[in-house]
Order: structure tokens, then C-alpha cells, then sequence
């Protein structure tokens, strides 16, 4: 283009929306007054910054609702796997061959203890409802522990908190004791668990299950937080009932601790 023809072209100042310094835009002066320099109305910069603020503040308050909800799942996680894990542990007592029609302990409190007295303790003479009657004792304690296999925990605690209720005096009653623990501890309720099996000791103080009880008690224990109890618990099951798979874990565990 001759050189005329470009002096002919009109240099653009400030005010157009374009600048001098390389055609920029917008330019420098938008948004400094609230208007657009050129013409037209601009949002003013307070509200722009009002607006940027609540972003992000609301990806803030996103960040913290993710924060809990990571924390509500890992410890969902932690007790579905405490879940299973009980239940796979009642599982396996289950097929381990401990039947529920296990010969009778008759050196029980149930039954003749060592002293050969066949009285049982008072408060439970009091709850008995009815004299014994074996076949339908037997009858009754199978069917709670089929409710086991059956994996309805919950009425398996209804039906073994009844049976001792109803025979206390039971050849079956301490192991029915001890199931009902293992019951409640399968259902997470650690309270109930920790009174079931901890009553096999006080109530049935000859009979077969006590070390089983003793060391599944100082796992309750534990699990509540009660360390102080837990040495103490494993300690007794190492010296009362030495040769025992009882006596076995809780080496185990006092070692580890």
C-alpha cells in the first residue's frame, strides 16, 4: 500500500477498547469505574469478588463433606470386616465339631460338681419354671443352636437367654451360656457378649467351656477398650487352665502384647 494510503488510516486511542501497546484486550481502564471504558455496563468488581468468594468457600465446605464421608466409609469398612470376621469365627467353632448335643460336663455347676453337691447356685434355682426333663431340654437347646447355623442371631439370643431362663439347672445350661456370648458378640453387641461369657465362670465354675468363655471374655475386653482388663483376664486362663487351646491363644496374645 503507497504510503499515502496509510497516513490516511486514524490511529485508535485509549478510549476505544484498544490500545497502543499491542491491540490488548480489554483494556487497562475496563472495568476500573464500573462501565465499560468504551460504552455498556460491566459487573462492578465487589461483586465479582463476592462471587469468588463463595466459590470458593462452597468448594471448601465440598472438600470437608468429602473429608467426612471418607471417614464414615473406613469405618464402615472396619466394621463390616469385624462383622465378618466374627461370624466367619463362629463359623468355623461351629464346624470344628463342637455339637450341640455334646455330652453333658456333669462336674458343672448344672450338674454334680466336684464335690459331688448337685445343688445349683440359688439364683438360679429361682428362675427355673419347671423340673427337667432331659429329652425336652435337649430338644430345646438344639433347636436355639440350629438358629445359629441358621444365621438368625437374633433369635438365637431370644431362644438360649429363654432356655437358661427356663432351665437353669440344665445339663445343657452351660454351654447354652457360652453360646448365647458367642451370639451376642456375632451381633456386635460387646455388652451382652462380655455378660454371657463371663457368667459361664461365675455360674458353671467346673465346666468344660469356662477357659473358652475366660479368653472370648478378654476379647470383649479388648474390644471395648478395657486393656487394663485384658492382661489380667489372659494371665488366668494361662495358670488355671495350662494345656488347653484357651490357654494356647492367650500365650499367644500375652506375647504379642
Amino acid at each position: 500500500m503507497p504510503l499515502a494510503a496509510w497516513a490516511a488510516v486514524p490511529v485508535v486511542d485509549d478510549n476505544s477498547g484498544y490500545n497502543n501497546s499491542g491491540g490488548s484486550y480489554p483494556s487497562p481502564g475496563y472495568g476500573a469505574s464500573g462501565a465499560y471504558a468504551g460504552g455498556g455496563v460491566s459487573t462492578p468488581v465487589s461483586a465479582q469478588g463476592e462471587l469468588f468468594n463463595q466459590l470458593q468457600q462452597m468448594q471448601e465446605q465440598i472438600a470437608r463433606q468429602q473429608g467426612v464421608i471418607e471417614v464414615l466409609q473406613n469405618d464402615i469398612s472396619r466394621m463390616k470386616q469385624e462383622s465378618l470376621e466374627r461370624y466367619q469365627e463362629l463359623d468355623r467353632r461351629i464346624g470344628a465339631g463342637i455339637a450341640p448335643a455334646a455330652a453333658p460336663d456333669n462336674s458343672s455347676a448344672g450338674g454334680a460338681n466336684a464335690a459331688g453337691n448337685t445343688a445349683a447356685p440359688a439364683s438360679q434355682a429361682a428362675a427355673s419354671s419347671e423340673p427337667g426333663d432331659p429329652a425336652k431340654e435337649k430338644l430345646y437347646y438344639d433347636a436355639a443352636f440350629d438358629l445359629i447355623k441358621a444365621k438368625d442371631f437374633d433369635k438365637a439370643s431370644q431362644a438360649f437367654t429363654a432356655f437358661l431362663r427356663k432351665y437353669p439347672n440344665s445339663q445343657y445350661a452351660g454351654n447354652a451360656q457360652y453360646w448365647l456370648g458367642e451370639v451376642n458378640l456375632a451381633k456386635g453387641d460387646l455388652q451382652a457378649a462380655g455378660q454371657a461369657f463371663a457368667k459361664v465362670s461365675q455360674l458353671y465354675p467346673k465346666h468344660a467351656k469356662v477357659p473358652d468363655s475366660l479368653y472370648k471374655l478378654a476379647d470383649v475386653e479388648r474390644r471395648l477398650g478395657h486393656t487394663d482388663k485384658v492382661k489380667g483376664i489372659l494371665q488366668q486362663v494361662v495358670a488355671q487352665y495350662p494345656g488347653t487351646s484357651a490357654a494356647q491363644l492367650a500365650q499367644r496374645d500375652l506375647q504379642r502384647m
